[in-house]
């Protein structure tokens, strides 16, 4: 592989800024800048709505970091999280031909942050917040969602879920399961939170949450307040004690809580069909060799080396363009529901090596865009009426627009 670092000094970027239609004549100099881009002034001064036919904003997306907690190297800033920010931009027009832009903000108070995010929010349609530290993240989104009149979105918490909901309903299926079954989720930061109110939203009950100090439990006097939430939905047998205590005949592990903290003794105590997904990146839960050794059914992780990838590139590209071409002003659990379901849905024949599907496919990104401006209609959060016809036909017509 070639050297990261010669790439991206060879590159000085992965994106750049085109222009639609370059002005090289005084008659086309006149339509788009001075005195014709008045009158689009104008319009829109008289109808904010008409922002979305005259300017890009209709496909513009902030990505947005503060470099709290960037990949696997945590608290580094926002300078060193510009090159993470510039690849999600490049992925979100690779795969969705949507238009992102990477912000990376030097400032670490949370209510300065919303304050900042939501003055930009004139020139962008949607938000899509990336490599914020927990439990700042929860906060800021859960402001950002009742704040803004666009679609805001983290990735880390609902790219994640939405993919993990994807994989395990196609190993549910695999193995003849279904959502009676235990569930334990092993570290509940940004991902482990999202994954749990995703799989309650589907409908699973029996889901038991841990965090470095121990299982979740209303009994419990040092949680904060997003854990608690956690804690009063999860657990119903009103279980204590450290991760050996709740996988005891649990189907499902999903961890996210870093490096090797899934082991032997764990799997040994699962029930007889065994499904074990260990994201913490890059080095997983449970080494790739070692889970080969061991008696589990479906194993996933979040690299690219080992089969079964949990990327949230299967679903944010889709997610994004469904939601900006259904005009939606949200992107609520129904869509990222319906997002899991197309992921899932685009493999014929799942099998135990491969519950998910490659990312790299484009029709895949499209078939997640439609669904999920389906549901954003059938929902009735949207700015326009739109029929499901014309969703496709232009879901289509702008996906197209890149390949």
């Amino acid at each position: 592989m070639e050297d990261p670092v010669k790439y991206h000094r060879k590159l000085r970027g992965k994106i750049e800024l085109k222009v639609k239609d370059p002005a090289y004549s005084m008659k086309k100099l006149a339509l788009a800048y001075t005195p014709g881009v008045a009158s689009a002034c104008s319009e829109i001064s008289k109808n904010l709505e008409e922002v979305y036919e005259l300017t890009n904003k209709w496909n513009s997306v902030a990505v947005i970091s503060d470099g709290t907690r960037v990949l696997g190297l945590g608290n580094i800033g926002p300078y060193a999280a510009i090159p993470v920010m510039e690849g999600k931009a490049m992925l979100f027009k690779q795969f969705g031909n949507v238009d992102a832009f990477p912000i990376c903000l030097n400032e670490r108070d949370e209510n300065r942050l919303i304050e900042i995010i939501k003055a930009i929010e004139p020139v962008f349609g949607g938000i899509n917040l990336e490599d914020i530290q927990n439990p700042k993240c929860f906060y800021l989104e859960r402001k950002l969602y009742d704040l803004l009149d666009i679609p805001v979105f983290h990735d880390d918490q609902h790219g994640t879920a939405i993919t993990l909901l994807a994989g395990l309903l196609n190993a549910l299926k695999v193995l003849g399961l279904n959502k009676n079954l235990k569930i334990v989720i092993n570290g509940v930061g940004a991902a482990g939170n999202a994954i749990t109110n995703i799989l309650l939203n589907y409908g699973f009950k029996n889901i038991v949450c841990i965090d470095s100090k121990g299982i979740l439990s209303t009994k419990r006097k040092d949680l904060n307040e997003f854990k608690l939430e956690l804690a009063k939905k999860t657990n119903p047998e009103n279980l204590e004690g450290e991760l050996i205590n709740a996988v005891d005949g649990a189907s499902v592990i999903i961890s996210t809580a870093g490096p090797n903290t899934i082991n032997e003794e764990h799997v040994n105590k699962m029930a007889d069909k065994r499904i074990v997904f260990a994201l913490s990146n890059p080095v997983p839960d449970l080494d790739c060799e070692k889970a080969k050794r061991l008696k589990i059914d479906v194993f996933a992780t979040g690299r690219s080396d080992c089969k079964n990838q949990i990327n949230n590139l299967l679903a944010f590209p889709g997610v994004f363009r469904g939601a900006l071409d259904a005009t939606a002003r949200k992107i609520n659990y129904e869509m990222k529901i319906a997002a899991a379901e197309a992921i899932a849905d685009f493999l014929d024949e799942p099998s135990k090596e491969m519950i998910i599907p490659s990312p790299l496919v484009v029709e895949l990104h499209e078939q997640v865009a439609i669904e999920v401006g389906k549901k954003a209609i059938e929902t009735n959060i949207t700015r326009k009426k739109l029929n499901y016809n014309e969703l496709v036909e232009k879901i289509k017509k702008n996906i197209k627009k890149k390949q």
